[in-house]
Parts: C-alpha cells; structure tokens; sequence
C-alpha cells in the first residue's frame, strides 16, 4: 500500500508557485516520490506516477484523502486518475474526510519535509526541487526510523514485482456478472433504460450483478458504485418520456474504505 498526496502549496522566492507531490511505501517508509509539478491535476499527477511505476512498480493500494485529483464527487468518489488504477489492478483507498491522522506515516513525512526544505522556501524552483531532490535521497538512505527499529527506509524497501504494463489490462469480473459498456456520456443501457455512471467511467465497462428482484450492484472493477433499483421511479420517470433510471444509490461506506489499523493512524516517530 502506498500514501499520495500533495504537501500544500507555496511560492518559491522569486513568486513561483511550488506544488509538491509525494508518494511513500506505507510498510518501509520509503519515499518513492518528491516533486513539484506544474499543476495539481490529474493529468500532472499521471505523469510523475508513471514515470514511479517504471521504475518501482506497481502497489496493490493507492491511500489518499478525499480532494482532487484522487477523488471526485461523482458515482463511487471516481476520478479519472483513479479510474486509470483502478484499470491497473491498484484499489483506491480513502481516508475518512477530515481525518488526515488515517495517513499518519506520511503526514508526519510531510512535517518533516516542510521543516527541512521550505522553512523558509528556496529562493528558486530548481533551487527548491534540487532541495526536494536531497532530502529524498537522505530521507530513504540515512535517517533512520523508530519504528523500523532504528533501519533506513532503504534497508526495508523491496520494490513491487508487478511492472506497469504497455496497455491497460481489461478488467476481470466473476461469472454471473453480466457486463455493460458505458458510453462517451458516461451512460449505461440497462432493460431499455439507460444510467449514468459518471463521465470518468466513459468507456469503461461496468459490471451489474442482480442481488434481488429488480435491484442491481453496479461494480467497476472491485468497486462498488451503488444500486440500481427498477423499483424507484422507473414507471415514473417512463410517462414523462424519459428513459433514465432514478441516480444510483450509493453503497454503505466510502470507496475501498476499510478501517484503518490503529498503528496506521498514529503520527510515527523519527530519530
């Protein structure tokens, strides 16, 4: 399971806006990641994350909070940055909503590396990445960590044997689930009505499993989005002349949420 997040933004000395991006190993500590990018979006978060996945390989678990671009605030908490990791066999993991001590380990990173490289903040961008650049290098490899039992974060990092691959694999679903392509409106057809799922999703293919009479578990990949139920509306919505099922009910919890083991929510100490 790895940490992302963006340690907040500030202005470089000469007025440059500096938005860091980190990601860490939660089980080593180690820091995979430690730039600024140009915007925090999506698309510029994809680019570091690949150029990460080459070289490291790919986790099981993506933990983030609950902001753009990890999450949106449509149909399962969704983006297209989580979509694409969801496409890569990563499950997202969301910390509850104000409740960053969920990401313990890699906020009391982020403290450190605030103290250490922008207190107060370098006088340019390349003086500050090559700032960022130092303190990943002494962060993995020399300073070692209480709760690795005084090891470096580079004495137990092991990298991922799953390489990131030259094309998205299709995802898999379980027999029984019949299959549904969403179209570029983010729509699926279902029993001669159609339901939104969300223009992240356009595209994708969404998996609908009958759990009762006239009611379906929509899923993408191992997430669930919600239920679709016939039942609600759909007469309704028909003489009015529309073929739009009621909006999805969400499912019980967050995306991928489980709860966090208590040593997880804890700020964990350095030497």
């Amino acid at each position: 399971m790895w940490a992302i997040d963006f340690k907040g933004w500030f202005r470089t000395g000469d007025g440059v806006r500096c938005d860091p991006l980190t990601v860490s190993d939660a089980a080593s500590r180690y820091l995979l990641c430690c730039r600024p990018v140009m915007a925090a979006t999506g698309a510029r978060v994809r680019e570091q994350l690949e150029r990460v996945f080459r070289e490291y390989g790919l986790p099981g678990r993506m933990r983030s909070d609950n902001g753009t671009p990890f999450a949106s605030t449509g149909v399962g908490g969704l983006s297209d940055l989580s979509v694409w990791w969801i496409r890569l066999g990563i499950v997202p993991e969301r910390i509850e909503p104000g409740a960053p001590q969920q990401n313990g380990r890699h906020e009391r990173m982020h403290r450190t590396l605030k103290e250490e490289t922008a207190t107060p903040p370098a006088a340019s961008m390349a003086e500050q990445r090559a700032r960022f650049e130092l303190f990943q290098r002494t962060y993995n490899e020399e300073r070692p960590h209480e709760a690795l039992g005084g090891a470096t974060p580079a004495e137990r990092y092991a990298p991922s044997a799953r390489a990131l691959p030259e094309r998205l694999p299709e995802l898999e679903y379980p027999a029984g689930i019949q299959l549904r392509k969403a179209d570029e409106g983010g729509k699926i057809r279902w029993k001669q009505a159609r339901c939104r799922v969300g223009a992240a999703l356009a595209g994708e293919v969404i998996g609908v499993e009958q759990i009762d009479e006239g009611v379906q578990r929509l899923w993408f990949g191992p997430v669930a989005l919600g239920l679709l139920d016939e039942r609600k509306g759909h007469s309704q919505t028909r003489r009015k002349g529309f073929s739009h099922w009621p909006p999805l009910q969400p499912p019980s919890g967050r995306l991928a949420h489980r709860p966090m083991a208590e040593e997880d929510q804890e700020e964990d100490a350095e030497v």
